[in-house]
């Protein structure tokens, strides 16, 4: 027997999940306004990673430059001595650091901080639905994400059903490679599921992201089998998965496999994460590519069109063409 959420049982109470961030007045991530609930853990790799905080389901401990004012206090707070204040800014020794807070509660400036707090179902639930009246004007929810919010499959029922009792309408943002018992329960819980599909070549897909693909189609067509509202979305990324020939065969499975599918969203890299893997002590080897383009954003997505997707749609910032920019800069001149 459920308990109330006003009145979680013994067992419910002790359940927590490691959280990393709560978005709220997302727009992105499915329809309506939004709140986004993000997850720690992935079992993917992938080397674009805009949110690489979520990859480790531990919490990890970041220091924020700008905000440090030299106080010194983290170093004594912190029982394992993983700090230390150089010249060059904070050096974390991470094979130390257990990421216990103690820092981050002794500094007078917030310049430390640990990514992924425990949270309770009911915590959490609190907490989006200070934005009930903004889901229910404009016909939007909670959306689960992460990493990968499958891997925390006891935490994300427990919450996606406190949700669906309260008449919140529920997404699920996946990268689609959780076992199948894991996707399908929570999938099933969902009213809207946000599909990754990436690389549709085998060997690339393992190599980058370290993950088969067959278990990502396999969940991808059960999914499609269930009368469920799905976005299938595809991240943009140079020299991994912008090639015409990728977007071809993601829309082609979509069309035979994907049945029903309501959009397919192109997502155009961009590289503002940059700061994220800095403060994580981790190589963005992205670091240096430069956006697509508008032309290459359209000539993708037309491509998809030609596939027979109509539901197919792009987004995201483009870099300006030498054309655009040189009118610009004209402008420019003209105001000078």
């Amino acid at each position: 027997m459920r308990s109330s959420p006003a009145n979680p049982t013994a067992s419910e109470a002790a359940l927590t999940g490691t959280v990393f961030n709560i978005q709220r007045y997302s727009t992105e991530d499915g329809p309506g306004i939004r709140t986004t609930v993000f997850l720690k853990g992935c079992p993917m790799r992938c080397p674009w990673c805009h949110n690489p905080e979520g990859i480790s389901p531990k919490p990890e401990l970041v220091w924020y430059s700008a905000r440090c004012i030299g106080a010194r206090d983290c170093l004594k707070a912190c029982p394992r001595g993983a700090l230390e204040l150089t010249p060059g800014g904070m050096r974390i020794y991470r094979d130390a650091c257990e990421a216990c807070g103690s820092c981050e509660e002794a500094c007078p400036a917030a310049a430390l901080e640990v990514i992924g707090k425990k949270r309770t179902p009911e915590e959490v639930l609190d907490e989006v639905l200070r934005d009930r009246v903004f889901y229910e004007k404009s016909g939007g929810g909670v959306t689960l994400s992460g990493g990968e919010p499958c891997l925390q499959r006891d935490f994300s029922r427990e919450l996606m059903m406190r949700l669906k009792e309260q008449g919140i309408h529920v997404a699920l943002d996946t990268c689609g490679s959780a076992p199948r018992d894991h996707f399908r329960e929570l999938a099933g819980l969902a009213d809207l599921v946000l599909f990754d599909l990436k690389v549709m070549d085998t060997e690339l897909h393992r190599e980058y992201t370290g993950i088969e693909l067959e278990r990502v189609l396999d969940n991808a067509e059960w999914l499609a089998q269930q009368g469920k509202q799905i976005w299938v979305r595809t991240p943009v990324i140079p020299g991994h998965t912008d090639s015409e020939d990728n977007i071809r065969a993601i829309a082609r499975f979509i069309r035979e496999r994907m049945p029903g599918v309501e959009r397919y969203d192109l997502l155009a890299y961009n590289n503002t994460c940059r700061g994220k893997y800095e403060r994580l002590d981790l190589e963005f080897s992205l670091a240096g590519e430069p956006l697509l383009s508008r032309e290459e954003m359209e000539r993708l997505c037309a491509a998809a069109v030609e596939e027979g997707l109509g539901c197919a749609r792009w987004s995201g910032a483009t870099r300006l063409e030498a054309a655009e920019g040189e009118a610009a800069g004209a402008e420019e001149g003209k105001g000078g």
